[in-house]
């Protein structure tokens, strides 16, 4: 039986290989990582895997479509398997971590620029920036455990 991975990878006219794979389940399953986690998430599943032969993995997927790359400022290049569509970003400043934003609904504003200096615009890079969840509680935790005034 064929996998959905496999499926992908024949649709976009890409060999099916042991690495290939890899890295499309280590995406999917761990979405927003770096090449350094995709590389320890990949050789977890195939440990002879160089690390050239993941990051020509992850260009080729890229260069197919089959995954995303993205790199928020000042924050190293992660990849994702969300591709097709206009999401966005919401990055912690403090940990790093990275969750999906779907476009507003609607009449998608980010695609609309204020001036496209005619450009035709298909899509649009958007970044939240804030403080997660976890992140959040810690710095009240912090906080409540160390009154104003003492160090």
């Amino acid at each position: 039986m064929t996998s959905d991975l496999e499926t992908q990878l024949r649709a976009v006219s890409l060999r099916v290989t042991r690495p290939r794979l890899a890295v499309l389940a280590a995406l999917r399953d761990h979405p927003h990582v770096d090449t350094d986690t995709v590389i320890a998430l990949v050789r977890a599943e195939c440990p002879t895997v160089s690390h050239q032969t993941v990051y020509d993995v992850l260009r080729a997927l890229t260069d197919a479509g089959l995954i995303r790359r993205i790199q928020p400022a000042r924050a190293t290049a992660r990849y994702e398997t969300r591709v097709g569509d206009n999401h966005h970003h919401v990055v912690c400043r403090s940990c790093g971590a990275i969750a999906d934003v779907d476009c507003a609904v609607g009449d998608a504003p980010c695609l609309t620029a204020a001036d496209d200096h005619g450009f035709v615009v298909d899509e649009a890079e958007v970044v939240y920036w804030g403080t997660c969840p976890e992140c959040a509680t810690d710095r009240t935790a912090q906080r409540t455990a160390s009154p104003e005034g003492t160090r």
